[in-house]
């Protein structure tokens, strides 16, 4: 049992039988009146982020997670397959874990996945991936005066916006949070 004002940056913890992570915490004290041990927690089932308050006293079952670096080989409908790079074990994640997060994740790429015991949790990719342009339309000379965008399908399946001086065959750093263009890369 780990008490609230153990509940450090970081600490994983059951919270109405679900997994949590602190992200932050608060330990306020006013006036006469009791302390309370403020906290922002991030489920790691589901993602959602909540803010909860609770008197120092108060106790929960803390967990352990761990962090695992597996390969990516492929996708099926209903399950991304990753390998152990050590024991050679294959790992179906489901998607609901996985997420939209499959799109920026390439065959044979080392992924971190955050598991409870046996169960996935969360998958960790970086902020900014590199992508080849399949398809996108040629830039009419002379409209390079404003900022306009054009489409451009990537190697991944997806579409964004990118300048008219993109090209087929060029590689973008594409932002995984928004799935935006963020620069062209040589």
């Amino acid at each position: 049992m780990i008490t609230a004002t153990d509940l450090k940056n970081g600490t994983s913890f059951i919270l109405d039988g679900n997994p949590h992570r602190v992200l932050k915490y608060t330990h306020q004290k006013i006036g006469r009146g009791g302390a309370n041990v403020k906290l922002t927690l991030r489920n790691l089932q589901t993602g959602s982020l909540v803010e909860k308050t609770f008197s120092p006293h108060h106790k929960f079952d803390e967990i352990s997670t761990a962090k695992r670096s597996l390969q990516f080989l492929y996708r099926d409908d209903n399950h991304a397959v990753f390998i152990d790079p050590q024991s050679y074990e294959q790992v179906e994640i489901p998607h609901a874990v996985v997420g939209d997060d499959i799109n920026y994740i390439k065959e044979g790429q080392d992924i971190d996945i955050l598991f409870w015991g046996d169960k996935p949790l969360s998958v960790e990719i970086p902020s900014k991936v590199k992508l080849r342009v399949t398809e996108t339309t040629p830039g009419v000379k002379g409209n390079s005066a404003t900022n306009i965008f054009k489409s451009a399908k990537l190697e991944n399946g997806l579409e964004v916006k990118v300048p008219l001086f993109v090209k087929k065959n060029d590689y973008l750093h594409i932002d995984t949070r928004t799935g935006e263009y963020l620069e062209r890369v040589s």
